[in-house]
């Protein structure tokens, strides 16, 4: 495994993470804490530090899961990673609380869900730009960083993401961004990357497997059960985007390389990506994601590679 320092911050982790919205209950499986404690000891023995979850995913079930784990080991041995701004009703409804006095509410709920006393990234969960424009929420995050809850604040930007955010992040004193960013998403390159060298942000890439389409588990034609989330997604875009799958098989993947584990080194071998956070659903999967750190594309040479 490889590490990276998250842009200016003491936090080195694992150029592969571990991404736990699978643990809500809203990707065709429910956890039990069994399966979710060799996920994370297989991820552990991988090398893996990095956690990243979320307040909504499971209405504080996925921190759970993951607290109940971290009080029976080392929490230092992990950085821990969660996200603030909504409420979990069911797998089809969120609603938004970005308030000040709603945000230090869920911050609570967090440390107890995750069994520690300080979280070590806490990010905005995708914020309109009118919502992060607010000075008492970002005044009372620092207080809350100064009272030893929080170590340090990150930026999880919506899918389409916001430049304003992106220049905005040093000044409400955040050290992070998380984008949406992988071989068939690749806008970030754009605007939002050169941005982030420029102020020297971290940047944990979501979604590098394209929601499972990545994977090399999916053929055009192929349907998700109503219990995934990706039956929501559109059907032709769907399509569209399996067949740009078939075509990357074709040209750009190396001869007996997995699609999952070259999909997740391509993402890393960008100046800008600290580390990528895939989920993962088995144990086996996740030395699957880790072998990715040992490709050729991943190079010692990344300029936040920590020595």
């Amino acid at each position: 495994m490889h590490y990276r320092k998250i842009g200016q911050t003491d936090l080195d982790v694992s150029v592969i993470g571990v991404g736990t919205w699978q643990f809500g209950g809203e990707w065709g499986v429910d956890f039990s804490q069994n399966q979710v404690d060799q996920i994370l000891n297989q991820a552990q023995q991988e090398g893996i530090n990095l956690l990243d979850t979320a307040e909504c995913y499971g209405d504080h079930l996925s921190e759970q899961l993951i607290g109940d784990y971290l009080k029976r080991h080392n929490r230092e041995d992990w950085i821990v990673a969660t996200k603030f701004g909504h409420h979990f009703h069911s797998a089809f409804e969120r609603t938004r609380h970005v308030d000040a006095d709603s945000v230090l509410k869920q911050l609570d709920a967090s440390l107890k869900a995750l069994n520690t006393d300080y979280i070590d990234l806490y990010q905005s969960h995708s914020l309109t730009d009118d919502e992060f424009n607010n000075d008492k929420l970002w005044t009372m995050l620092d207080k809350q960083k100064q009272a030893g809850k929080i170590r340090y604040l990150g930026l999880s930007l919506q899918n389409e993401p916001s430049v304003h955010q992106t220049k905005a992040a040093k000044s409400v004193g955040a050290d992070a961004l998380q984008v949406v960013y992988n071989r068939l998403t690749r806008e970030p390159e754009a605007d939002i990357f050169p941005i982030a060298e420029q102020e020297n942000l971290g940047v944990l890439a979501r979604v590098p497997l394209a929601s499972g389409y990545l994977s090399g588990k999916y053929k055009p034609g192929d349907s998700f059960s109503t219990g995934d989330v990706r039956s929501r997604h559109d059907q032709e875009k769907q399509i569209q985007m399996l067949k740009t799958v078939e075509k990357i098989t074709q040209e750009e993947l190396p001869e007996g390389t997995a699609m999952a584990t070259w999909a997740l080194a391509w993402c890393l071998q960008h100046r800008a990506v600290t580390t990528v956070i895939p989920g993962c659903k088995t144990p086996e999967q996740v030395s699957k994601n880790a072998s990715a750190a040992k490709l050729d594309l991943v190079s010692k040479e990344h300029p936040q590679f920590v020595k």
